[in-house]
């Protein structure tokens, strides 16, 4: 009977440690580290995604920016507003990981993504061990 108790109680302490290390909700919109342009980031399905929302420095052809970059000639004639460039984002410890389009260079990178304790999020985006990190602040 003394087992089942140390049992149960050993069971709702390990139940408990995963939450610690939960992934921040990040959902919500959020300026750009290059301060260029608010994205939106939500549910999408099973997991997150993240939108252009606006522009806050237009680009050459305005709000009517197209995906002129993107390697995949069938999505040059895309609008920029609206696409996702964050997507497939899954809680995975404490940082959501998915991908990251960057529409400037026309790449796709692995993404990573996690709430700071100020309240803002740090993007990275990796090509295998190399990573480039930007800070993004909520969007008023």
């Amino acid at each position: 009977m003394k087992q089942a108790g140390v049992l149960a109680a050993c069971l709702a302490a390990a139940a408990m440690v995963p939450a610690a290390f939960a992934a921040e909700p990040i959902t919500g919109r959020w300026v750009t580290g290059g301060k260029d342009a608010v994205v939106a980031i939500a549910k999408c399905g099973a997991a997150l995604c993240g939108r252009i929302e606006k522009f806050l420095v237009p680009p050459p052809q305005g709000n009517d920016q197209r995906d002129v970059n993107n390697p995949d000639a069938a999505k040059r004639s895309r609008r920029l507003i609206g696409t996702a460039i964050l997507f497939g984002l899954t809680a995975d410890g404490d940082v959501w990981k998915g991908q990251v389009y960057d529409p400037k260079k026309g790449k796709t990178y692995t993404a990573y993504v996690r709430r700071k304790p100020d309240g803002t999020l740090e993007m990275k985006g990796c090509v295998g061990p190399f990573c480039q990190a930007q800070v993004w602040n909520r969007a008023s």
